[in-house]
This record gives C-alpha cells, structure tokens and sequence, in this order.
C-alpha cells in the first residue's frame, strides 16, 4: 500500500468501521478494510478491563464461540456476557491485529459501571451485554423503543429480508481500497439519518456510552498519530464522528456508580447466539451465518451437501441426486425472486420439497441441528477462573466428562469406580446449583446400582460455577458448605430429609452429621403427620444407596423408624373430619407412607438390602394395623379407607371375601352415593382396575351399586367415577367395558372353561399362548446375547483345549523322533 493511498484512509478521521454484530458478511469487510487500510491500532466495542484478555485470542485451544464474561466480585451472579463467534466483525478485528503484531483494545463503558448501574436501576445487566449495539424492536413504534436499523434500511431499499440486504450491501466489493471501504462509507451515511430521526433510540445509555468511547478514541488517535480504526456496532458510528468537546463527554460519565468485577473468557454457543435465547443483538441462523463465513466457494451445494448427510444419519433414505435437484430448485427460486443468489429461504423451500417430502418434521431438525446448530466454544486453561472453575475442570478431565452443548443421555453403572466418580460430580453440581445434568429415569434396571442423566451444558453455567466459588475452592468442599447452610436454613422437615438424600448421593460425609443432628431436631418437633409422613419416603430411599455407596446408613435408619412410628400413632386422629381436598392429599400421604415401610423391611440397619431391618417387621405388623384402623372408622373419609382396604388386600392382609364383604357394606342404600363414590375411587384408584377385571364379585358389587345410583345424585358422583376410571389402561377400560356388556351371567360362563368368553379368563394358564411371547422376552433381557456369548466362549475354550491337544500330540511325536 503506497503512502499516498494510507494517508487517504485516515484523512477524514479514524476509520470507523460500522457493522453489524455476528454478520458473516461485516466480518468479512472488516477483514478487507484492515488489509488495506494497514491501521496502526484497532479499537473494539468491549468493555476497557477485557484488554488483559485480548492476547488469550491467539491460543491454540481457543476456538470460538467464546464470551467475555464479568461479573461482580461481590455478587457473581451480577454478570454480562459480550459473545463473539467466529464470524463476528469484532472476533476477525481481534484475529487480524495478533497476526499483524498491532494493538488492539476495547473502548466501551468499563463492566465495573455497567453491573453497578443495572444494580442501582434494579435491572439485571446479565445475559448479554453488548446486545444494544444494533437494535431490538420494530421501527417507527415511538421514540422510547429501540428500532432496527438494519431492517429500517432494508425497507427503505425495498428489500423484505434486512439478511439479504445487509449481504448485498456489504459483500459485493472490489479488491481495492475504495471498494474496501465505501460500504462502511454508504452505510455511515445511512445510519446518520436514522440517528438524526430516532436520536438515541429511546436508551439514554447509549448517549454515555458512545462518550466513554469518544473519549477513548481520542487518547488513541494522539498515541497513534490518527491511525487508528474502530470497529463498533454501525448505529454508533455516527456519534463517533460527531465533533463533542471533551467536557461535554466528561460530564456525562461524572457520578456513575462503580463495581469490582473479574472478567474472563468462557465457552458460547451458537444457541445462545440465537434470538431465540433472548439475545437482543442474535441472529436467526447461527449455524448458516457460520457455514458462509468458513465455506471457501459454492456455499449452497456445501451446506446442502451438509443437509443430505445429517438427514442420512437420522436413516433417511437422501441421495446424491436429491442434492442435486436440491441446489438446482434453490438457485430456480433466487432467480424467480429476482435475488442474485440463493440463500437460507431458498435452500429451506428446496430442502423442504426435495429432501423431506413436504414435511416440517424433518426440517424442523434441519433448523435445531444446523440452521442454529450446536457448536460449543473452548477457551484455553490459561484463562483466569474462580479456584472452582478450575477444579471442576480437572474433575471433568479425570472422569473423561467433557461439556457439550448437544443434549445426550449418560447411562452410569455405580458399581464401576468411574462412573460413581461421575455420578458424585453431577450430584454435587446439583447441590450448588450448577445444572449441567438432571436425573432420568433409568432404563432397563430399577437397581441402585444404576443410573441415568441427561446432560447440556449452557454458557450461563459458568455464571452458577462463580456463584458458587463463596462456598469453596474444590466441588466437595463447595458442596459440603452448601448443603450444611442449606440445613440450618430449611423450613420444613421433607427440606431436610431430602437434602440428607442428596447428600449420601453426592457422597458428602462431612455434611451428614450436620444434616442429621437438624433432621434429629425438626422431626422431634414437628408434630403435623402430613409432614412426617412427607418426609419419610426420602429418608427411606436414601438408606438403599449404603451398600453401593459404601455409606453408613445407621443413623439414618434410626431416624426413619421413629417417624414410621410417629406417623403409626397419629395417623388415624389426623385423617378424622377432612374435606374432599385434604383427604385426598391424605391417601397420597398413605401411598407414600406404605411404600416406605414396605421397602424400610427391605434394608438393614446398615443399608444392605440382604437381611430386613431389625425391627422391620414389627413396622410392618403395626402398619397393617392402622391400616385396619382406618378401614373400618366411619369418620375417616370414603377415599382413605377404601384406600386402606385396598392395601390390606394387596398386601394379603384381606382375603378376598372379606373385601367383597365390606364394599358390599359401602355399596348398600344406606349409605350416600358421594361417599360411596369416594370409597371406589380409593379402592380400584391407582392400577386397581385388574381387581375387577379378575375378580367378579368385585365388579357385580359395583356394577350394581352404580346401575341403582338415583339419577338426581348420578351428577354428582360421575365427576368422581369418571376421574377414578379414566386413569386405567385403554385396555383395562376396554376389558371391563367388555365384561359388562356381556352381563352377569355370560360373565360367569366366560370364566367356566378354556375358549369360552373372553380369552385368557379360563381356569387355567395357556401355556401355549404363554410360551408364544417367551422370545420376545428373553430378547429383552437380553437372556439370548448372555446364552450366545456362553455358546460362543464355551466354543472358544473348546478350541484352544483342541489346539493344546495337538501341541502335545505333536510334543510327543517330535520326542518319538529324537528318540
């Protein structure tokens, strides 16, 4: 570049280089403008304390998406987060000055004002600070909303989509310096008639900000002799030009409330990039935004080149010839919309019609998995971070447990000394806070050994991770604290009994005794049987987790019998007198609490589940007795003692006869039809529909008690049956239907003998039917990959006894010929 064309660059000032956050085709020009302007510092729209990170940019292990994040020392969860993704103009200004050996610093208002301002205002400055840099609202809604520049141009220039104006306006360039620099030239000039219409956009902290920046740029041009380019967000570029005397700028910064913050780098993704997140200054399309920065040419047939091989993964049958009808249809409907080239409304519309056969299912995965896509950035270990931030990081490197933006699933088998070291770690997250994995369902096995979670890990993480730093430098010592606070600070008993859950799962034995002593306490206490009986079934779950966790569940054990105690002897004054709404809250509390003692026989003192707990069964014995209790106390409402009785039969307490007998009694004139609605519901509730599809004089009770309902209180208890009934399986329901259609008599002949009536209700089992499902079963099981593998290794021992065999025969003739 030849003296005369340098000086040209700078004659009218610095260069400002408008553009528009995270557009491929801004950063791009920007690229080209410094190539050839060559200036010899480069200024950025950031906040001034992120400068001490600017050189981290040429590591080798930082690859973006990545954030500058700051939050307040004293509050960490006061933050704000300025992204930047591998397209965005401000990232390639960062790139280009490390390569070129030229400064580069941030010139925006410092972070430490800008978290205590949103303090002050009561505000949350969090999320993503920077985003009012181009705009947020619809123009021309009044001067207190922020407009859209970009789209107010777009319109002006009679475009429908402000994507493809801003592509036209700023990617078609020459090579030379003019052409290099004219968009920013056309585009400075545009945005100063918006700002002269809008002013500020109805955000008079922009006003202040653009002072701090001018006075920033000043200081730079006299250091650097006016050579000086600034790239910022477009709409600013007209109150960087205009001439404000230093005064004036000083004023407007004078008083503003300050912070201490830490500033780092963290990892973004594209998601987070999107509008959708709630991002003001996001893009739609991330992932496509990120595909035509990086395609070196033909960016249409390659990104649909990219569409064929995901659908492909997800077993759709897409071949070579789909992409090339794709690209053709694509470029078809660029040219029909009279648009130079076919973009991300056209790929969609051809992917759409070629590759899913007019379907929105597929191309709604399109959309998530590459249109947005789910790119997670990495920053180097160098980066500053709280001491817990980098003990988690040494945690996820020993257990192999790498974030990752895509949502997947992580089966863990405790019994493995990895996988409890994972499961100790997302447990112990939790406990801070940091929810980088939520517990499933596990498949396959009910086992404590067991364990299933579904993971993501979001940028604000990193937000929960410093928050979480005041209660300690390492996980455990973080998590120890926190649960120990969380104690003394609980409220009501289950808080506390669920917590002592979540400690022997995070494995946090210097918390427990903590836990316990005010678990001890609470429950002496408290004498509300609703909440014992709440805070039982956690306290009975945790004493399972001792013979895989190795945990000493002793104290714990003796805790949850006296509540079962508690709850034995206040149970049945407390379930006297209730109204519709707390009985039913209180037969759950029965459900609950019978599970509970139920599997309190199943553990030992200690927590294995070998022999029953000393004392188990004299629980269980005294639970069937308030159980009987219950049954049989007319005060205790309808629901709860057939509820009861419900239990005794499952439990083998109640013949069968006996539990005809007394529905017999529920179910008689005498009694009112709500209240003999409300025993039916406690009764056959909750899976109890088999009990009249097998037993027949179950289901002839009720089916008589309803067909004699009067028809003035049939309105009333329908509300009841319909809620009781409609919990079944569809096949249950369409059994019972059946068996009623047929009536009493063609009941009985059903179950008379084998192939009369409704299959399956004969005497005895057909073996045959039975046998026929046996495959499908022990498929599931996976009983035939355990006999094939034993085939298999018997096969292969077989074989190396055959080849020893051989070795001594030939052993042997080998000695016969020396001899």
């Amino acid at each position: 570049m030849s003296g005369s064309e340098w000086e040209r660059a700078f004659d009218s000032g610095p260069l400002l280089l408008g553009v528009r956050h995270h557009g491929p085709g801004s950063a791009r020009a920007v690229r080209a403008a410094l190539d050839a302007a060559r200036p010899r510092a480069v200024l950025l729209e950031g906040p001034t304390e992120a400068d001490a990170l600017i050189p981290l940019a040429a590591d080798e292990d930082m690859r973006p998406p990545v954030a500058l994040l700051a939050h307040a020392v004293e509050e960490p969860g006061r933050s704000a987060f300025w992204p930047l993704a591998e397209f965005s103009p401000e990232w390639v200004a960062i790139r280009w000055s490390l390569e070129h050996g030229v400064p580069a610093r941030f010139i925006d208002l410092p972070a430490a004002h800008t978290l205590a301002w949103g303090s002050e205002e009561g505000e949350s400055p969090g999320g993503d600070a920077g985003a009012d840099a181009d705009a947020t609202d619809e123009p021309g809604s009044g001067p207190d909303v922020r407009v859209d520049p970009i789209a107010v141009l777009a319109e002006s220039g009679g475009y429908d989509d402000p994507e493809r104006w801003w592509e036209d306006v700023v990617e078609h360039r020459g090579e030379h310096l003019g052409a290099a620099l004219a968009p920013f030239a056309a585009l400075e000039e545009a945005m100063g008639a918006l700002r002269e219409t809008y002013g500020a956009g109805g955000h008079a902290r922009d006003l202040v900000r653009e002072a701090h920046m001018r006075l920033q740029l000043r200081a730079a041009q006299r250091e650097f002799e006016d050579a000086v380019a600034v790239v910022c967000g477009a709409w600013h570029v007209p109150a960087l030009r205009q001439k404000v005397s230093v005064a004036a700028d000083r004023a407007l910064l004078k008083g503003l409330p300050k912070a201490k913050v830490d500033m780092t780098w963290v990892p973004w993704t594209h998601r987070r990039l999107s509008r959708s997140s709630g991002y003001g200054a996001g893009i739609d399309s991330p992932g496509w935004y990120g595909h035509l920065f990086g395609a070196p040419d033909r960016p249409v047939e390659r990104w649909l080149t990219k569409v064929a091989g995901l659908l492909r993964e997800e077993d759709r049958i897409v071949s070579s010839a789909h992409v090339i009808e794709a690209v053709r249809l694509a470029e078809t409907l660029a040219a029909m919309r009279g648009r130079p080239l076919a973009g991300l409304s056209e790929t969609t519309d051809a992917v759409r019609a070629v590759m899913c056969d007019g379907s929105d299912v597929p191309l709604a995965l399109v959309h998530d998995r590459l249109v947005v896509g789910d790119l997670l950035g990495e920053v180097p270990d160098a980066a500053p971070a709280v001491p817990l931030q980098r003990d988690l990081a040494r945690l996820q490197r020993r257990l192999r447990l790498k974030p990752e933006a895509l949502e997947r699933e992580l089966e863990l088998d405790l019994r493995k000394e990895t996988d409890a070291g994972r499961s100790r770690l997302l447990h112990r997250l939790r406990l801070l806070g940091v929810g980088w994995g939520e517990p499933r369902e596990s498949r396959g096995s009910t086992g404590t050994f067991r364990e299933t979670w579904r993971l993501r890990w979001e940028p604000e993480l990193s937000v929960r991770v410093a928050e979480a730093g005041v209660w300690g430098t390492t996980v455990l010592g973080a998590a120890t604290a926190k649960a120990e606070a969380d104690a003394v600070a609980a409220q009501a008993l289950a808080e506390v009994t669920a917590l002592a859950e979540r400690c022997l799962l995070a494995e946090l034995p210097d918390a427990l005794p903590v836990v316990m002593r005010v678990l001890a306490d609470r429950a002496a206490l408290d004498a509300d049987v609703g909440h014992l009986a709440q805070a039982l079934p956690a306290l009975v779950r945790s004493l399972r987790y001792g013979d895989v966790r190795g945990t000493d569940t002793r104290a714990l054990a003796e805790v949850a019998a006296g509540l079962a105690e508690r709850i034995f002897v206040g149970l049945p004054p407390a379930c006297a007198a209730l109204d519709a709404d707390a009985a039913e809250e209180m037969r759950r509390h029965v459900d609950e609490v019978h599970g509970a003692v139920g599997l309190l026989g199943e553990v030992s003192a200690d927590g294995r589940e070998d022999p029953p707990a000393p004392g188990a069964g004299g629980l269980r014995a005294r639970w069937r007795s308030v159980l009987r209790v219950l049954s049989g106390r007319d005060t205790v409402p309808g629901v709860i003692r057939g509820r009861a009785v419900r239990l005794l039969l499952d439990e083998g307490e109640l013949g069968q006869d006996e539990a005809a007998r007394l529905m017999g009694l529920v179910l008689s004139p005498g009694t009112p039809p709500p209240d003999a609605a409300a025993w039916i519901e406690g009764f056959v509730g909750g899976g109890g529909g088999m009990l009249l599809v097998h037993d027949e004089r179950l289901l002839r009770l009720v089916d008589a008690w309803l067909t004699g309902v009067p028809a003035e209180a049939f309105t009333d208890v329908l509300p009841l049956l319909r809620r009781t009934f409609s919990a079944y399986e569809p096949g249950v329901r369409r059994t019972l239907g059946e068996l009623v259609r047929r009536g009493p008599g063609e009941r009985g002949s059903a179950a008379a003998g084998r192939g009369a009536g409704i299959p399956g209700f004969a005497p005895e089992p057909d073996t045959e039917r039975a046998d026929a499902v046996l495959p499908l079963v022990r498929l599931l099981l996976g009983l035939d990959e355990e006999e094939t593998g034993e085939e298999e290794k018997g096969k292969g021992e077989k074989g190396k006894d055959d080849k020893a065999e051989r070795e001594k025969a030939d052993d042997s003739d080998f000695v016969g010929v020396g001899t």
